[in-house]
């Protein structure tokens, strides 16, 4: 949906006002709908306006909202306080680990835009390495959970295996151009050198390292989480329990807990 939202529009303003216009806005392109939206839209320019608004908030609520819940799952397996696992009671909702994120997010917005507009806008392209990390390890994470499944179906194989597997080839592939991309100062929006590297990758090797020392912390003084070690997967795609998992009986290949 998105794909074909996005090459819609791009095929509608070009279409409409030819590319001369967009090398006008080439330095400036986030101007190109206020420029075209009285001349196309006339009164009802306002409808463009309140489109973009809406966007802005639903960007709002998928950066609070997978967030918030991630705490609240790595809470109740013991790899983060168990504070934010708490459940609202009248809206049923992770509201601790919800706060923290909004917390959080309003002071790097502040401190960034403190720095400068330029800063906020690099610690944006910055978010991009830490995304295709953590989403290459989800795909092979995918794969190694539910190798027992991958040869009891087609379906399983390419769903649960070969799929996620070549997405996480392709994200480390793009990681790995990014960071050199990202490593050229003239690339960024503030078109500096910060310790001589570009200021988007110093922003995500801060992140990044900020995160496993958390991660380290929290090992010394809860190892809970990694203490366990997990059972057969069930199939993800019909439910049934995995041949041999502790849970059902079978012969146990795999311990559930140490």
């Amino acid at each position: 949906m998105l794909l074909v939202t996005y090459l819609s529009v791009a095929y509608a303003v070009v279409a409409y006002a030819g590319p001369d216009f967009l090398t006008e806005y080439e330095e400036d392109p986030d101007q190109i709908f206020a420029a075209l939206g009285t001349e196309v839209l006339g009164g009802w320019s306002w409808v463009l306006l309140l489109s973009v608004a809406t966007s802005a908030l639903a960007s709002t609520q998928t950066t609070i909202i997978p967030a918030s819940r991630t705490g609240l799952s790595m809470a109740r397996r013991h790899a983060l306080p168990h504070a934010l696992a708490r459940i609202h009671p009248r809206f049923r909702t992770p509201d601790v680990s919800t706060w923290l994120v909004a917390a959080i997010a309003a002071a790097w917005y502040v401190l960034a835009n403190i720095i400068s507009e330029n800063a906020l806008q690099d610690s944006i392209s910055a978010l991009s390495l830490l995304i295709a990390f953590y989403y290459a390890l989800t795909g092979i994470a995918c794969a190694v959970y539910y190798r027992r499944q991958l040869t009891r179906s087609a379906k399983n194989l390419l769903l649960i295996g070969i799929g996620p597997v070549i997405g996480s080839i392709l994200l480390i592939w793009l990681l790995i151009r990014s960071v050199v991309d990202l490593n050229d100062p003239e690339a960024s929006y503030t078109g500096t050198a910060w310790f001589g590297l570009g200021p988007p990758l110093v922003i995500g090797l801060v992140i990044f390292l900020l995160g496993v020392v958390i991660m380290v912390f929290w090992r010394l003084r809860d190892a809970t989480y990694w203490r366990e070690r997990a059972g057969i997967a069930p199939d993800p795609v019909t439910g049934d329990p995995a041949p041999g998992d502790p849970a059902t009986g079978g012969p146990q290949s795999v311990g559930v807990k140490r």
